[in-house]
């Protein structure tokens, strides 16, 4: 792989999320545009090696071991680091710091270098790096970390870290590079973030000396955490392209033989001179020297498999096999894709159920995709890239495998035959029931699986409130269809009480409902209201028209004539209080004017012709008073001649 791409991946898995990830370039770039005025700060442009050197400081649970003598100017302590001392730890989370891990990936209790910036500038960091190859570039980096948060302390004005780098001849007398972080300020968040310097080893050099300085002041806020220094070579970007400018070739197995030419591309950032070895391997992992292919040129032998080329470059030719001294190019690919199998299905017919969402669904192996069609040859491409379709018709369709990384696909296609079945389909249903009573509801489908919104799994159920209910019918081949029932409860009559007025009778219900009414049980009318009815005692009938049962109320109909005309053409001749009679204890008395008692019977039944002592009255008003069981009804009527 691309080296400075490989680096840029690494650089992006490391990061906590992508904010650090543009933080740390915006830095890269902004350090790059400072560089007059603090030195060679940046990455390497090019290529670089493997690190000859990597301090990440170790691992464990507890603090130190404290650096070598030598190695910095400031006081290890065994915990919480005061200004200008420094500990090595696994745990950061001292004073109002952050609490984060070290930069080191994938370790366990990784420590880091935790650097409390005293009040003047002091050497965080030296180290002699030795095993360096004489004439050749490095590049050398470390991330950095400021420890203290933004939202704490120092009432929001943290002192920045701000680190200088330096590299030193052996002798410390002579300086190679240096450059300034600038400042990094206060977060939210723990960021890690990677600074570099780039340098060339003199003639006759073979080590330098890397010192880290305290930039910035002291008091509240420069603390750091330092973790990951490397040492790499630093080499040209070196690009590998065919006669037709291609960087990789990707054919599918049945192409045939592959035939290329290669030339590597240096773009002369770093080397002014290039010596090179060609390398090969099948896996892109483990390389090997291609003997005698030393020139900037190439041309592989054909193949038929996956292989993987690129050179090794150096700029002396004593340094071409000293990985210490070296860089490596892009890799150029040529990938032979296998073609591949015709997907796996479970089956090879399946009946669906229409408008359910049925589909039918084939398996391939990672790395592949799927397209249907509707032809095993040919045909036209009805779905690409899923390994399920969903067919609105019957018929069969057909799966055809393809390589995701080219378009190879398999010699046959995998088909399944779709047929439909006829979901079952209910009827709805509005049901009415009887107040205190059941009713049986039915999904009206033998043979099936039923699913009610009550639980119940029957193909009918009992129930005795009202209500919606619903139930889910299955076929043998798992269509399915929903029945919703409504039922509705009927009250039984209930009666109130029934009233008179004059020859009418009144019944009023104490619930309402479809309800019949009648006076013998025989004739039934739908209105509550009975006219023209004589006085007497009367059964009082109310049925519900569904069948919810029939009510009983024992009533005496009482009716009064308003007038009579007693004058001998034996029509309305005799004022007789209908009903009356019907009673067991009842007296009446009739009055004239004056309140003089005319009339009087008791428990006998009752008639007047109008006379008074044989002699007849005038025509006017008379009162009646009327007692039925301790109850008085009083009132008058008319006498006309």
């Amino acid at each position: 792989m691309d080296q400075r791409r490989l680096r840029v991946i690494r650089h992006w898995q490391n990061m906590k999320n992508p904010i650090q990830y543009l933080a740390s370039f915006t830095l890269l770039f902004w350090g790059l545009s400072t560089a007059a005025i603090y030195g060679q700060i940046g990455f390497c442009s090019g290529n670089s090696g493997d690190p000859i050197f990597m301090e990440d400081f170790g691992s464990g649970t507890t603090n130190g071991p404290a650096l070598p003598t030598g190695t910095t100017t400031y006081g290890y302590v065994d915990g919480e680091p005061d200004d200008g001392n420094y500990t090595l730890s696994s745990n950061t989370a001292y004073f109002d710091w952050f609490d984060t891990d070290d930069h080191t990936p994938n370790d366990t209790n990784g420590k880091a270098l935790i650097v409390n910036a005293g009040y003047t500038p002091g050497e965080f960091y030296q180290r002699t790096v030795t095993g360096l190859c004489e004439n050749t570039s490095y590049e050398f980096s470390s991330w950095l970390m400021n420890l203290h948060p933004s939202y704490s302390g120092c009432n929001g004005n943290g002192i920045p870290v701000n680190v200088r780098f330096q590299i030193w001849d052996n002798t410390g007398t002579d300086i190679l590079a240096s450059g300034d972080t600038g400042a990094i300020y206060d977060k939210n968040t723990p960021v890690w973030e990677q600074y570099a310097l780039v340098f060339q080893t003199l003639p006759g050099q073979t080590s330098v000396i890397l010192k880290m300085l305290n930039n910035g002041a002291g008091g509240c806020g420069n603390d750091l955490a330092i973790d990951d220094i490397a040492f790499s070579t630093c080499g040209d970007y070196i690009d590998i392209t065919n006669d037709q400018g291609e960087t990789h070739i990707l054919v599918c197995e049945d192409y045939g033989p592959v035939s290329t030419h290669l030339t590597a591309q240096p773009d002369y950032a770093i080397y002014s001179t290039h010596i090179y070895q060609w390398q090969e391997s099948t896996d892109g992992v483990n390389w090997s020297d291609i003997a005698g292919e030393t020139n900037q040129d190439y041309t592989p032998p054909t193949t038929t498999t996956t292989i993987f080329y690129r050179v090794k470059v150096a700029e002396d030719p004593i340094n071409l096999d000293n990985a210490l001294c070296n860089a490596y190019s892009e890799v150029f690919d040529i990938i032979v894709i296998p073609i591949p199998e015709p997907p796996e299905s479970d089956y090879d017919t399946i009946t669906l159920c229409p408008d359910q969402g049925g589909v039918i669904s084939v398996s391939v192996p990672s790395g592949h995709l799927v397209n249907w069609y509707d032809a095993p040859l040919g045909g036209n491409l009805i779905l690409a890239n899923s390994t399920s379709y969903s067919p609105e018709l019957p018929g069969t369709y057909y799966a055809e495998s393809e390589s995701e990384l080219a378009t190879c696909t398999s010699e046959t296609r995998t088909g399944i035959t779709v047929a439909f079945d006829t979901p079952p389909m209910p009827v709805d249903e509005d049901l009415t029931f009887c107040t205190g009573s059941s009713i049986i509801l039915s999904a009206g489908f033998d043979n099936m699986s039923y699913v009610w919104n009550t639980g119940a799994t029957t193909a009918e159920i009992e129930v005795d409130t009202p209500g919606r209910y619903s139930v889910e019918i299955t076929n043998a081949q798992g269509c399915t269809a929903i029945k919703v029932l409504t039922l509705t409860e009927l009250s039984v009559p209930i009666i109130d009480h029934i009233s008179s007025d004059d020859y009418t009778l009144m019944i009023q219900m104490a619930n309402t409902g479809n309800f019949d009414y009648s006076l013998d049980g025989i004739a039934f009318q739908e209105s509550p209201i009975f006219a023209n009815i004589p006085g007497g005692h009367y059964t009082i009938f109310v049925r519900d028209k569904n069948g919810c049962g029939t009510v009983t109320m024992e009533y005496i109909h009482l009716v009064i004539p308003k007038f009579f005309t007693p004058n001998g053409d034996q029509v309305n001749d005799l004022f007789i209080p209908e009903g009356v009679g019907s009673y067991t204890n009842y007296e009446v008395m009739i009055f004239n004017r004056y309140g003089m008692l005319i009339k009087h019977t008791k428990n006998i039944p009752f008639e007047w012709d109008g006379s008074f002592k044989s002699k007849a009255l005038p025509s006017g008003d008379y009162w009646y008073s009327i007692t039925i069981d301790d109850k008085i009804l009083k009132g008058h009527f008319s006498l006309k001649r």
